[in-house]
């Protein structure tokens, strides 16, 4: 996002906590000169890509427990109140940021655009009402930026890749340990092809998750690296109607194609979930978007 790199190209310290600090195009490349505290359980990572200044090895958890008191010691139970100045600074470059986005995420468009699915599922479920992941892709680089984590562990990141498809299976994970939250994967219609039918897995078992299905008809993501076998050989191209898919799974299932249809499926996706504990599947039928927040 605009404000990480932001904060990043202006700070002068940066501090790590449970991260690797891995240099990869998934990541944000972190600026000369700068000040590193690497905090991690493995050592492994430390100085691998970046010079650590102060490298600790430890659980994240009690590391910040240990830091808390440090600085209690220090400055008192009070703590150091700040002028404000800094928090003004954050929301500024957020809201100039987000206003840059609002067309993509309150577009018309048909095919949808997937910014405004986005858009339409965190004004219609509360964020600390739900854990929310993603896989590799479009999905990942659309839902990264904009959905807000506004609780601990109510988004699952998985740090820079993996296999398309896990995570089908991290939303049955969490709904089996949170069953209280609205469990939701965000896939496209290349992940749902890997692994689209452990879907029967959730309807089978009652696990009553919400599966995304961004269907563009293609790997939007590769558009740029994948010009000559596309030409020759079609390899983007992608079908399938995977509501049908869903529904012969024994599952609630859903096609969207109009804007005005997202969040009343979403809601609809609720209902199924908590009074029929059936997992649903809302296949949305999107557009080739390629535009993405990118550091």
């Amino acid at each position: 996002t605009k404000p990480v790199r932001h904060f990043l190209d202006q700070s002068d310290v940066i501090l790590g906590i449970g991260c690797s600090f891995s240099r990869h195009s998934m990541s944000a490349k972190i600026p000369t000169g700068k000040t590193i505290i690497h905090a991690t359980s493995d050592a492994d990572d430390i100085n691998k890509n970046y010079f650590a200044d102060h490298p600790i090895i430890g659980d994240a958890k009690l590391v910040l427990q240990q830091f808390i008191e440090a600085m209690k010691e220090r400055l008192g139970n009070q703590g150091q109140k700040g002028d404000g100045k800094v928090a003004h600074e954050i929301k500024t470059i957020k809201d100039e940021w987000m206003k840059g986005w609002q067309a993509k995420l309150t577009s018309n468009e048909v095919p949808l655009n997937p910014y405004r699915i986005i858009w339409e599922l965190m004004h219609t479920i509360d964020p600390k009402d739900a854990i929310v992941t993603h896989d590799a892709g479009s999905p990942r680089d659309q839902l990264v930026p904009f959905y807000p984590a506004t609780a601990p562990r109510s988004y699952l990141g998985w740090g820079k890749s993996h296999g398309l498809g896990t995570g089908l299976g991290l939303a049955m994970g969490t709904k089996l340990a949170k069953p209280d939250k609205v469990s939701i994967n965000f896939m496209g219609d290349a992940a749902f092809g890997m692994v689209g039918t452990d879907f029967e897995t959730a309807a089978r078992n009652k696990i009553p998750i919400i599966t995304v299905v961004l269907n563009n008809s293609t790997m939007a993501i590769e558009t740029p690296v994948m010009t000559v076998s596309q030409e020759l050989y079609g390899c983007r191209d992608l079908s399938g109607n995977y509501a049908d898919m869903g529904l012969a799974m024994c599952g609630y299932a859903e096609r969207v194609e109009k804007p005005a249809d997202i969040a009343p499926a979403f809601q609809r996706a609720i209902k199924a979930n908590m009074e029929e504990e059936r997992p649903a599947l809302l296949e949305f039928i999107t557009g080739e978007e390629i535009t993405f927040s990118l550091l």
